[in-house]
């Protein structure tokens, strides 16, 4: 009994049932006797907040209160975030309790290099999945440790050193090369085809201890994101509507979803306000001229133009023929 509806109800229910006076209830309950003839004023707007809540909390089950406000105040709402958590308990939502991690004593590992500015280090892991039917489906991420900005979520039945030497050459030319980029030892990354190729590029590797995923922990955090939003949610029947849907995600990712490490700014909002700070891209080792930004725009639809689909990964199913 902590909120003051609550222990308005217990005075109210003293005095009518228990036969106390007003003074004694509200001393009992712990509440002053002002605070309990107060009369309760809705604000006017109150059930057009609740009824748009509820609109996001659907839209977005994943998402706490917490980012609900903050995509309510990117809306124009004047709320802060008691408010909106009040309706939120008043209409039932919540997210599953996680549950509790072990805590283990001993040195905190910290990773080989941190991060201090945009293109400073990057990361990349793989991720599996599976159809409907039961293939097997092979994902490589690409994170800005920095930024938080997913550059690139390649699906594949299969993914080898040559597709990571592609994908890395297209990324490095749409966003400039960046100084490391950190990996575990996994076959395709420390291939000799992607290390002679990191090095003739001007990009150091960074290879976390085996059996050290903490190491790389914003690939893993972002991986559990991926996970929780979008893989565990989704039922896929080929690679192009997997492709489709997680780049439909990733999208959603930079550009709608506030991150609470970056101050609930997007990753792509974070990412605009480092490159006005900061000097441009490095140049291309390979001699290639800067890609526009209106090309890297085309680039990122081109999965969304070239099959049937939607426009957004949230609610979306892609259409059959």
């Amino acid at each position: 009994m902590v909120s003051p509806s609550a222990r308005k109800a217990a005075v109210r229910k003293l005095v009518k049932e228990q036969g106390y006076s007003e003074r004694r209830g509200c001393e009992l309950a712990g509440v002053s006797r002002t605070a309990y003839r107060r009369a309760l004023v809705r604000k006017q707007d109150e059930e057009r907040l609740r009824e748009r809540i509820r609109e996001l909390a659907g839209a977005n089950k994943r998402y706490g209160y917490r980012r609900i406000t903050e995509l309510l105040r990117r809306e124009g709402w004047v709320v802060n975030k008691k408010r909106v958590h009040r309706i939120w308990k008043q209409e039932g939502l919540s997210l599953p309790r996680r549950r509790p991690k072990r805590r283990r004593h001993g040195p905190t590992a910290q990773p080989a290099l941190r991060a201090a500015r945009m293109n400073h280090v990057w990361c990349y892991d793989f991720v599996e999945d599976t159809t409907e039917r039961g293939d097997k489906l092979r994902m490589l991420v690409v994170v800005d440790e920095y930024t938080r900005e997913c550059h690139r979520i390649l699906v594949d039945r299969s993914i080898g050193a040559e597709k990571v030497v592609d994908t890395l050459d297209w990324l490095f030319l749409l966003n400039g090369t960046p100084e490391h980029i950190r990996s575990d030892n996994g076959p395709e990354f420390v291939a000799g085809a992607v290390c002679d190729w990191l090095e003739r590029a001007g990009c150091g590797t960074i290879f976390i201890k085996p059996g050290s995923p903490w190491e790389n922990a914003y690939i893993e955090s972002f991986i559990g994101k991926l996970r929780d939003e979008c893989l565990n949610r989704e039922i896929f029947t080929s690679v192009l509507e997997a492709q489709e849907v997680v780049e439909n995600w990733r999208r959603e990712y930079n550009e709608y979803r506030p991150h609470s490490s970056l101050g609930y700014l997007t990753p792509a909002e974070f990412a605009a306000r480092c490159r006005e700070e900061e000097v441009p891209h490095r140049p291309d080792p390979f001699g290639r001229p800067p890609v526009s930004l209106r090309d890297q725009g085309d680039d990122s639809r081109r999965c969304a133009a070239g099959c049937p689909g939607v426009d957004r990964f949230r609610g979306s199913t892609l259409e059959r023929s």
